[in-house]
């Protein structure tokens, strides 16, 4: 915003990021520039040296991904924001920030799965340490923790398990202990969840997910809370170079305009939706935060706005199950990815978790015959049509 005044938070997503625009356009202008003409050698060797403000290369900032990096820190209530070329990306980036050699790091056990291959086969050859836990279960951050911990890295809600983790606590024995929480926010979105508000220190989101919301995008982003952090994460970004392209941080910037109603249609369905399969005589158990099976819905209470558009279910029959229910949906997706509006299904064992193996799935919790559903944004009553009849054929 150009002005300091307080706003909802539906209308913050609107008007956010604007204010840096020196035309005031309506909606942002993209800046498809790969580089920037200088007045003259002097005010070129002044930008160099970070004496005046301004844009050089596109790799460096640009005005169309400062924008948009602008509008998410609002939304999340950070102080600056950093674009990156995909969720992994930004992941990869607040690991070379943060850590070097000789360090550990305290993950979620049930996580992104290429976040965890990227830390126990990536990060292990540069001699950085890995203990994955249930950051679910009160006291296993403790436990885990090592005097040579540098960050304790938690994704809440955690995928594909839905594992809800408190993240006051997990500041609080994060903290006292000298490291930085680290969150992951991409399953609720700063609509539903500000981890900042509970002592997190950095915030990492896909944006190729909810904050995008369309499924047309690849992208990452960190959001930090002072400037001394900022810049020393933007130097490891810029040499890192797993920046965002400008067109794609226009596609993200009119996402966010449209988040917070997304997110409130997400959240009516997912409830429907959970209601139907929780009664479902082949599904063995459903996980979704608005439950209050859930073993961590109190938690949820305290962290969530809402209860999100993702849950995931266990079939009866295992393995074969999972794979005839994905064969057999017609109006659901089948395919991997999340939170855009349409109603999107895939298998994590033999899926997005294939690269952790069997024994690193058993102990996350991921069994064979997990269903992941990231809930769409249409006519409710569709949805459920089409898992009925996908659920009828297992034999």
């Amino acid at each position: 915003m150009s002005n300091n005044k307080k706003i909802n938070f539906d209308s913050l997503c609107v008007h956010s990021g604007m204010g840096s625009y020196e035309h005031r356009p309506v909606t942002p202008p993209i800046y498809q520039t790969s580089t920037f003409k200088f007045d003259n050698a002097d005010q070129g060797a002044a930008l160099f040296k970070g004496e005046i403000e301004g844009y050089i290369y596109t790799r460096m900032l640009n005005p169309t991904i400062q924008a948009m990096e602008d509008a998410v820190a609002e939304l999340e209530g950070g102080y600056k924001s950093l674009g990156c070329a995909s969720g992994m990306a930004a992941i990869s980036a607040v690991f070379m920030a943060f850590l070097k050699a000789g360090d550990h790091v305290v993950c979620s056990k049930s996580v992104y799965g290429p976040t965890l291959t990227l830390l126990q086969n990536v990060m292990s050859k540069f001699n950085v340490e890995t203990t994955d836990v249930d950051t679910d279960i009160e006291g296993e951050i403790e436990r885990a923790i090592k005097p040579n911990t540098k960050i304790v890295y938690v994704e809440t809600p955690a995928n594909p398990m839905i594992s809800i983790t408190d993240l006051e606590k997990a500041a609080d024995v994060t903290h006292k202990n000298n490291a930085l929480l680290i969150v992951d926010n991409t399953f609720m979105s700063p609509a539903l969840q500000q981890p900042f508000n509970f002592g997190a220190d950095v915030i990492v989101h896909s944006m190729t997910k909810y904050l995008n919301g369309h499924a047309d995008v690849v992208g990452g982003i960190i959001i930090v809370k002072d400037e001394t952090t900022y810049q020393s994460t933007r130097k490891i970004l810029n040499q890192h170079g797993g920046v965002i392209d400008p067109f794609n941080a226009f596609l993200v910037h009119r996402g966010l305009k449209t988040l917070a109603v997304r997110m409130q249609k997400h959240c009516e369905n997912t409830k429907v939706v959970a209601d139907y399969l929780v009664k479902h005589p082949q599904v063995k158990y459903v996980r979704y935060p608005g439950l209050k099976d859930h073993p961590n819905y109190e938690i949820g209470l305290k962290q969530h706005k809402d209860f999100g558009g993702m849950l995931s279910f266990e079939l009866n029959d295992g393995f074969s199950a999972g794979k005839k229910v994905m064969d057999s949906v017609k109006f659901c997706t089948l395919a991997v990815s999340l939170g855009g509006v349409e109603t999107l299904i895939q298998h994590p064992a033999s899926m997005t978790h294939l690269s952790m193996g069997a024994e690193a799935r058993k102990a996350a919790g991921i069994t064979e015959g997990l269903v992941r559903l990231s809930v769409g944004i249409e006519n409710v009553s569709d949805i459920i049509e089409d898992l009925e009849q996908a659920l009828s054929k297992i034999s």
